[in-house]
């Protein structure tokens, strides 16, 4: 073991705080008394097996002290909590810059927030447009443009000077008003002139004659003459000019005589069409003032879903490609299109995906000879009052994309608004490296350059970090709670770089999640210009890739749970590969090799997707074989997620009558489908929406275990059932904490704080409870104990240890009894799904169970790896398949089968690009995966 880089305690205190961030004696969690001192701007990563205590020294010690350090910065109100919040278990910490830490946790379910939203582009976009934008009317194609009382005075003072101006406006006649009452009316507000035909008449002697002239009416405002240097003059003529402006509803005229004449308005008006004047709200959908007044920002709304309406698109509309026209008495909306479409030159026998658009929005609208879908919906809709017709109308409705905004949730009007050509709703429509490529070319006049600048320097650089951390093909329209949370950890990522802090300590939580390896180089150069920016970058990270690029690698183990906490190695990574005797050493040596597998399986069944095109995949034909290991791999945005998580799983689980979610589009499933019993994804959704929730309730151990309880003598002697040994139900759980542990203060402006509760003193029971003992352990204690001393503890008790065993197969044995289940990573919330699925033991009565596993390797140590490999091989032992979103080349060589998709990500993507072996991927040429998957077989 090399030890050589250790720090030393005794040294530990002799170090510049100012050089070092200093941990001394850290007893977090796990840790035995760990002491480290992380160099200031340096890239570290901290590595080891899951569970061997790296989240417990970077978030839990280091972290949570530089947030307890900021709140002692706060108001008294946040201080006064402060001696009750629990300060990391630590000697001292000396040196903590201000902590940011960037998780992988989604933690927005707000359905209006975006990408733009969420990396503050939107924002500066929104700003850019109501500043430079310029509005065009939609019917000429016309600039609307209107006048400031500014540009007025600007035209009278380009005259020479001692020009005579006259300033008037229409005169108004209210409705039911005769002249001379308005001239009256006019008199009495102080205006003594009006224009006639451009003859100056006096109103007084206007109203002193029987029969007022006829003509044109204007109001003479003021006359005046231009003086260059006389500011109150210029004052005088802007007032003038306003009076002008109110009394003619917005029109008036500058008369300079027998020179010219020019009328001006202040209306935002052309093609009799009246215009907003673009503002901020105007472009926010966040603001009812901006939001599409259809679908109120969602960018959605509750429609009629063509795909449901035309099921089958390879049926022709004789066959009965129109699914609401095949009943019988619904027949009669079908029948007059099938005799007279041959008037129209409608093909009736050609397949309804073969029709161009115009014939398909026939189907829709109708002509004279037959009333279209939206005729006979609407006629449904009239009937509802009736079961049948509402129950009709439910099965052709989904979530569709609102007709006004084509989803981007903004007002139909901002389209009007546009830079260069563009709108604010094409350039979020766009993916980000287009409209990267948009705004680095973009060439304003000087005048709009010199307002727009400072903007587009924030929008450019905040896009470029968004490509440069694999996202470009993302869209700001995209909603932050679609994103995995790798893709969300990297746009925290790049917005923390479009902050440009210096000085500060980012935390970050494998942010190479969800990356091909592909994109991984581009993640590093990413950290790396984050730390010479002046930051400290500490990155929990099991990738060989991130590993070899980092300064220092500090590696915790040995192993996981009250195995690990120790500090095993410090130093640069090409000591620790030479003479490391760790189990990362090992790995990154070739001594230990996650790659498992005898031969590729045989398979003969297989299920096909045909036609798949959701967001970016292009009609593309996949087939998945069953009773194997299948990786289905690709560049980030490739559309991996899309085939497998919008594509397959609910139609699937739709034939099956077990998955309710709206599918994808795509054709159809060819194949031995009806094979498959049961469709499940195993995804990295905590596991329990409680708090309460833990990995022991979910294999259903802990039912065992009170049973156990309730059958010792203390418990017979006082009636104690097994529900009170249950902190889920009253009975014997704490009442104060109802069986948490720990009580929630609210902080209104902060995140709640998490007391131990002061009843129970976080042992979750009633006292009388924990008098009950097995082998001198109360249930308290029990769920204090790891899952692998739990086996150990309750040996020969095989209810309870059968149930466990999987739990530790999956290398979660390290993960505390009763954890609670949202403390869990989303990579430890999946293999405890896995878990769960082990224990129920192998196919019953011909089950098969098709598993759908989106990046299991999340969180885990090559080591973690290998024993996530061995399990999920189980599975497919008992008879099972397996299907698994995946860019871990180990993975992708221990596969059976595998789908790659690419070339690219966004709409570079979305093609089938390889379907084999993994040995025969690896011989590919262009290919993104085959290029590291070579490098993997070597």
């Amino acid at each position: 073991m090399a030890t050589s880089t250790l720090p030393n305690k005794t040294d530990i205190d002799s170090l510049d705080p100012k050089e070092f961030i200093i941990i001394k004696n850290a007893q977090v969690n796990n840790l035995k008394n760990l002491s480290v001192a992380i160099p200031r701007n340096q890239f570290v990563v901290v590595t080891g097996l899951s569970g061997s205590g790296k989240s417990s020294l970077a978030f839990d010690t280091l972290f949570a002290e530089g947030q307890r350090m900021y709140v002692e910065s706060l108001s008294s109100y946040a201080r006064q909590f402060l001696g009750r919040m629990e300060k990391p278990e630590v000697e001292y910490i000396k040196g903590v810059a201000p902590a940011i830490a960037i998780q992988q946790k989604v933690n927005t379910k707000n359905p209006r927030s975006t990408v733009g939203t969420t990396t503050e582009i939107y924002d500066y976009l929104k700003l850019l447009f109501s500043r430079v934008g310029k509005t065009y009317s939609p019917i000429s194609g016309n600039e609307v443009k209107h006048h400031t009382v500014s540009d007025i005075v600007d035209y009278v003072q380009s005259f020479d000077e001692g020009t005579k101006v006259m300033i008037s406006c229409p005169l108004q006649i209210q409705d039911g008003r005769d002249i001379s009452k308005e001239l009256d009316l006019l008199l009495q507000k102080g205006y003594t002139r009006i224009l006639i035909d451009s003859d100056v008449h006096f109103v007084e002697d206007l109203l002193q004659e029987k029969e007022v002239p006829q003509g044109h009416y204007e109001i003479l405002i003021d006359r005046a003459s231009v003086r260059k240097d006389d500011e109150d003059n210029q004052f005088r003529i802007a007032d003038s000019v306003q009076t002008a402006l109110f009394e003619g509803h917005g029109y008036m005229k500058i008369t300079i005589p027998e020179v010219e004449e020019k009328t001006f308005s202040d209306r935002f008006e052309l093609d009799d069409m009246v215009f907003e004047i673009p503002t901020v709200n105007f472009f926010s959908f966040n603001n009812p003032y901006g939001a599409c007044k259809t679908c109120e920002g969602f960018g959605s709304v509750l429609g009629i879903d063509p795909d449901l309406v035309f099921p089958n698109k390879d049926m022709s509309v004789y066959e009965g490609a129109i699914a609401p026209w095949r009943g019988e008495s619904s027949r009669s909306w079908l029948e007059p299109l099938l005799k007279k479409g041959i008037e129209f030159d409608f093909p009736i026998h050609r397949a309804y995906e073969d029709l161009n658009d115009d014939q398909k929005e026939l189907l829709w609208t109708g002509n004279k000879y037959f009333k279209g879908l939206d005729a006979f919906f609407k006629n449904l809709e009239t009937k509802t009052h009736k079961i049948q017709y509402r129950v009709m109308l439910s099965r052709f409705r989904g979530r569709t994309v609102c007709p006004d905004c084509k989803g981007t949730r903004l007002r139909k009007d901002a389209s009007y608004v546009k830079i260069a050509g563009k709108s604010i709703i094409d350039l979020v429509l766009l993916p980000i490296d287009e409209a990267l490529d948009f705004f680095k070319t973009l060439d304003l006049p000087q005048h709009q350059a010199k307002i727009a600048n400072r903007l587009l320097k924030e929008i450019v650089s905040r896009l470029e970090f968004m490509d440069e951390v694999g996202l470009g093909y993302l869209t700001l329209n995209r909603l932050t709670n679609t994103l995995s949370g790798g893709e969300y950890q990297r746009i925290k990522l790049a917005t923390s770089l479009g902050s440009a802090l210096v000085g500060s300590m980012y935390i970050l939580d494998e942010p190479s999640i969800g990356l091909h390896p592909r994109d991984t180089d581009r993640l590093v150069g990413v950290l790396k210009s984050l730390k010479d920016m002046g930051n400290t970058v500490i990155v929990v990270e099991h990738e060989e890739k991130v590993m070899k690029s980092a300064d220092q690698i500090i590696d915790i183990g040995p192993d996981a749970g009250s195995n690990g906490g120790e500090m095993l190695f410090q130093g640069p990574i090409e000591e620790l590969i030479s003479t490391g005797q760790t189990y990362t050493a090992k790995y990154l040596r070739g001594e230990e090799q996650v790659f498992q597998k005898k031969g590729n399986r045989k398979w003969k069944d297989s299920i096909t997707v045909k036609g798949a095109r959701e967001h970016n995949l292009k009609n593309i034909d996949v087939t998945f074989p069953l009773n194997t290991l299948t990786t289905v791999t690709g560049v980030s945005g490739s559309g991996k997620s899309t085939l497998i998580r919008k594509v397959l799983y609910p139609a699937l689980g739709k034939r099956l009558g077990t998955v309710i979610d709206e599918s994808g589009k795509y054709d159809k499933i060819e194949g031995d489908y009806k094979k498959v019993s049961q469709i499940e994804f195993v995804d990295q959704n905590p596991i329990g929406k409680s708090s309460r929730s833990n990995p022991v309730t979910y294999v259903k151990a802990y039912d065992a275990i009170r049973s156990l309880y309730a059958d010792q003598p203390v418990s017979k002697q006082r009636g104690y059932k097994p529900a009170f040994f249950s902190f889920n139900v009253d009975g014997g759980r704490c009442e104060n904490c109802a069986g948490e542990g720990t009580t929630t203060v609210e902080m209104q402006f902060m995140a709640d704080i998490h007391l131990t509760c002061e009843s129970c003193k976080g042992k979750r029971f009633k006292n009388e409870i924990l008098d009950v003992k097995y082998k001198d352990k109360d249930i308290s204690e029990i769920l204090d104990l790891t899952v692998d001393e739990a086996i150990d503890f309750f040996e020969g008790k095989n209810q309870i240890v059968n149930r466990l065993k999987p739990l530790q197969e999956v290398g979660l044995g390290y993960i505390g009894m009763g954890q609670s289940s949202n403390t869990l990573s989303g990579g430890e919330a999946q293999r405890v799904k896995l878990a769960s699925f082990l224990g129920k033991g192998g196919s019953k009565s011909g089950d098969h169970i098709l598993f759908i596993f989106d990046e299991p390797t999340t969180g885990l140590h090559f080591h973690d790896i290998k024993k996530l490999l061995h399990s999920i091989n189980a599975l497919i032992e008992q008879g099972h398949s397996v299907i698994i979103i995946e860019h871990n080349t180990e993975v992708i060589k221990s596969s059976d089968w595998v789908i790659d998709l690419g070339p690219e990500g966004g709409h570079k993507g979305g093609y089938l690009t390889f379907s084999g072996t993994p040995e025969d991927l690896a011989k590919e040429e262009d290919n993104y995966t085959a290029k590291y998957l070579k490098e993997a077989f070597v």
